[in-house]
């Protein structure tokens, strides 16, 4: 499984996103590779699961995959929930 997280650089939100999903993962024994992008180079790309915050909404309504978006970017329930759920939809997909 191949998780993207997303923001408008590619430095600070995604990688917050990825270090929080990462220790997620760890917890819950679930193997996959997160990604952090910038939303520019994430164009063209290619995850299972799109984790971003919700004000990127509008540059994702046409992607295929899971899209998760988080509201409250440093609150790690919510990201937790949200990605689980995300993990459990991407997994009914299949």
């Amino acid at each position: 499984m191949r998780i993207a997280t997303l923001c408008g650089m590619g430095f600070g939100t995604s990688m917050m996103l990825k270090l929080f999903i990462d220790d997620i993962l760890k917890a819950e024994e679930i193997k996959a590779d997160v990604i952090p992008w910038d939303l520019g180079s994430f164009k063209g790309q290619q995850a299972d699961i799109v984790v971003a915050p919700t004000d990127m909404a509008s540059h994702l309504k046409s992607y295929e995959g899971v899209v998760v978006f988080i509201r409250n970017l440093i609150d790690k329930k919510e990201v937790r929930d949200k990605v689980l759920g995300g993990i459990e939809e991407f997994k009914n997909r299949s």
